[in-house]
């Protein structure tokens, strides 16, 4: 496996258990159970996530430094846009 395809998919993976958790977040308020909610959404997010790493790394630390940092570019573009998505409502809440 390429570096480049380690950080994509890497992306990717930081994508999904970043925008998961923002799901989350937002749906916690109105849940009728969220303390059972967050759990899941962990242990989910988490087992996905490190699935994802086990398959990309195959066993060449190069693929894990590259994946990881792909997770980090998830993670930021996660935090973006919904910094950018915020700045657009004006304060209002947004749904």
């Amino acid at each position: 496996m390429s570096i480049a395809i380690a950080v994509i998919a890497g992306a990717a993976l930081g994508l999904v258990f970043y925008g998961g958790l923002w799901l989350t977040v937002r749906r916690l308020t109105i849940s009728t159970h969220p303390a059972l909610l967050a759990i899941a959404s962990f242990w989910g997010r988490t087992i996905i996530a490190l699935a994802g790493f086990l398959v990309v790394i195959d066993g060449r630390w190069q693929n894990a430094l590259a994946c990881a940092a792909g997770f980090g570019i998830g993670r930021f573009a996660v935090s973006r846009s919904l910094k950018n998505s915020a700045n657009a409502c004006k304060g209002d809440l947004c749904t």
